[in-house]
């Protein structure tokens, strides 16, 4: 099997959070189709070589894959204790029938025929949730995230985030939080919504660390753990050969 890209998420502080004792978490991503088409035999070798190698928890989307990384990664934890392993999903995006081609959209190749539809709504949220569960073949998710709401952001306090704290409390979701690509936006949530976590990628690194400027110090005042993921900035600095990524 040729090398695959796994995105590694550390979760800080090491001791608490959501994530509980497991630092490392296996990022879904990759197994969706990212940048190039993954078999589910290459799928599935992945995956246990992260738990032979000790790792419980397992962060994905609907996104990665249009949902092939959580039916991979529901497939492969099947049978499996339901309490010795973490899983974390996302919200924001419904995935529905595609009408035309969609090998290479948004950089996932080899997914099913569907689309993604942003969609930030209470029923969106519910929606989306309900699918995820579906795909990964569990009855709640240990984290939920509100997935790039960039240009969605008062969808995303006033909507999203309310549907997330009453699954909360009904114990369909443990924690919930937002997982985005900027610090900025993650730190005016942080401010404003009841979050458990935030899930900040490739903004606290060896080429950038702005993360720790504003976000880091809020979370550590308001009791949010922190989600540090692709901490290798996607594996360039893993693997820094021509063509990387």
């Amino acid at each position: 099997m040729a090398r695959r890209r796994v995105a590694l998420t550390v979760a800080l502080p090491l001791d608490t959070g959501p994530f509980g004792p497991f630092p490392l978490v296996f990022g879904g991503g990759s197994i969706g189709g990212l940048y190039a088409p993954v078999s589910d035999d290459e799928a599935r070798q992945a995956l246990k070589a992260a738990w032979d190698a000790g790792v419980r928890a397992f962060d994905t989307a609907p996104h990665y894959g249009v949902g092939l990384s959580e039916r991979r990664i529901g497939d492969f934890l099947a049978g499996k204790p339901r309490t010795e392993f973490i899983v974390s999903t996302k919200v924001g995006r419904l995935l529905v029938a595609a009408t035309g081609s969609v090998d290479g959209a948004e950089e996932f190749y080899g997914t099913p025929a569907l689309s993604r539809v942003r969609d930030y709504s209470r029923a969106g949220v519910l929606a989306s949730l309900e699918g995820s569960l579906r795909r990964l073949r569990l009855d709640r998710v240990d984290i939920a995230l509100i997935h790039d709401p960039d240009d969605f952001m008062s969808a995303a306090r006033d909507d999203a985030s309310p549907a997330l704290a009453d699954l909360r409390s009904q114990g369909v979701v443990g924690a919930i939080g937002a997982g985005m690509n900027s610090a900025a936006p993650l730190t005016w949530l942080a401010e404003r919504c009841d979050l458990d976590c935030v899930l900040v990628a490739g903004r606290y690194t060896l080429l950038d660390r702005s993360a720790a400027e504003c976000l880091f110090p809020l979370c550590r005042q308001r009791g949010i753990a922190v989600l540090a993921g692709g901490v290798f900035n996607s594996g360039i600095l893993a693997d820094p050969r021509e063509g990387a990524r």
